[in-house]
């Protein structure tokens, strides 16, 4: 959330330990092939909207790739280091 909250990126953290509709709504909202083979899938779990970016794991390892813009369906900002990236490839 620190990193998120520094690159002002906006989000809403919701609680899935006090709330039983939200931890439903997550457990629901998880696809298949991205679903634990035993048990049930654990936090903190990234969406955006409805759509479905990944866990914990995926995102630090988008972060280490410059592309959490890219893992969360945004575009990245002019001058940001995920953008020069985007444009270096596109001259590619």
């Amino acid at each position: 959330m620190g990193f998120l909250a520094a690159n002002k990126i906006e989000f809403e953290e919701c609680d899935i330990a006090a709330n039983e509709a939200n931890r439903k709504w997550m457990r629901e909202n998880i696809p298949e092939e991205s679903r634990p083979a035993t048990g049930n899938p654990l936090p903190p779990q990234i969406f955006n909207e409805d759509k479905y970016c990944g866990n914990y794991e995926a995102f630090f390892d988008a972060r280490e790739d410059n592309a959490v813009y890219a893992f969360l369906g945004l575009t990245a900002p002019p001058g940001s280091k995920e953008a020069e990236a985007q444009a270096k490839k596109a001259q590619q």
